[in-house]
């Protein structure tokens, strides 16, 4: 079974988290001993895949799940209105 290839968008997050992470724990730590620098870029490496693989992968998006349909519907019992009354006729002065 082959690996799927990595997408341009999860190049991009990885290769910038292991720049910027080296460069900010560089800089924080400032070692510059062989041993710290080499435990740092290992560690930038480990995040760097971290963020690599966290990126959402395109077309493997969550569909909402479908509630499912009332089998008949339902019907409310409403009284029949009343018979409206009559209009009331004025009578005519005489």
């Amino acid at each position: 079974m082959a690996m799927p290839r990595p997408t341009a968008a999860q190049l991009a997050y990885g290769s910038c988290t292991v720049i910027f992470s080296t460069l900010a724990m560089l800089l924080l730590s400032q070692t510059s001993s062989g041993v710290g620098v080499a435990i740092i870029a290992l560690a930038a490496l480990a995040l760097g895949l971290l963020v690599a693989m966290t990126v959402p992968l395109p077309g493997k998006r969550r569909t909402p799940v479908e509630q499912p349909a009332p089998a008949a519907p339902l019907r409310a019992s409403v009284p029949a209105p009343a018979p409206a009354p009559e209009p009331v006729r004025e009578r005519a002065a005489s």
